[in-house]
């Protein structure tokens, strides 16, 4: 089981992967903190890793280069249909949280400038500093698709990976940062989401040869589902990047609470 290398999707390939262990017979190789999606993604197609969870905007979008779009069952039918088609990939059902991109600001330069939503920014265009991460900087779904779709600009672009963005906001240093809806120090530094709608849902994503030998994964993972509500991954996350708890220990707590 594969994951990416920010805290939620080492939390994910563990909560998988304990899941798995937990109701079956199965023994899990974690390789998580793999790196962005593309290198995950070929560790998914030549083998390396044969399951791991991915966010439904981020395979439509990303993976499979179709425009960014907000109906979600578009947006799901599609990714299954087509990493089945295009790559021998079975995708499951989604699970319940929604860990779509968002960005955030401090309480009072919201407002300040009277900001709600993401389209609410282009009252300051031209004003407002953003550090977002890399990716989100580089992804079409990210700030070049913000900036097309709402017609925003702002005065400096500079790219932050991980948590010292929220240094760089708490200090003053930017304006604006990108979050996922699910990040623990949202709550932490108690910063004003605007909202957007495209959909991030999570699905397991499995390699069709092994999904063929172990049917039983099916079942796990709709147990799994829909327990990962928005206020629990965002819970377990926090967990995670302030109280400096172990993404294994906190999954172990998690299921062990709902009974697996």
């Amino acid at each position: 089981v594969g994951g990416k290398n920010y805290t939620e999707q080492r939390l994910l390939c563990e909560l998988a992967s304990q899941a798995i262990e937990a109701k079956t017979d199965l023994t899990v190789q974690r390789k998580s903190n793999l790196g962005g999606t593309q290198v995950l993604f070929n560790a998914m197609k030549s083998g390396e890793v044969d399951a791991y969870i991915e966010y439904t905007g981020t395979a439509y979008t990303e993976t499979l280069g179709h425009p960014p779009v907000s109906d979600v069952e578009t947006v799901f039918e599609t990714v299954r249909e087509e990493f089945q088609d295009q790559y021998h990939l079975v995708v499951l059902d989604q699970m319940a949280f929604n860990n779509t991109y968002t960005l955030a600001v401090l309480p009072a330069y919201a407002q300040a400038h009277q900001l709600q939503t993401i389209s609410d920014l282009t009252k300051i265009n031209g004003q407002a500093r953003i550090s977002p991460t890399l990716e989100f900087m580089n992804r079409e779904d990210g700030l070049p698709g913000l900036k097309k779709a709402y017609g925003l600009q702002f005065a400096e672009e500079i790219g932050i990976d991980g948590s010292p963005r929220y240094t760089a906001i708490m200090s003053g240093e930017s304006d604006v940062i990108d979050a996922f809806s699910t990040d623990g120090l949202l709550r932490k530094f108690d910063l004003t989401v605007l909202e957007d709608d495209p959909p991030y849902y999570p699905v397991p994503v499995i390699r069709e040869e092994i999904y063929e030998m172990y049917p039983e994964l099916k079942a796990v993972f709709d147990e799994l589902g829909p327990l990962l509500t928005e206020e629990a991954m965002q819970e377990m996350n926090y967990q995670i990047d302030e109280l400096q708890r172990t993404e294994r220990e906190v999954a172990q707590e998690f299921l062990k609470a709902h009974g697996f």
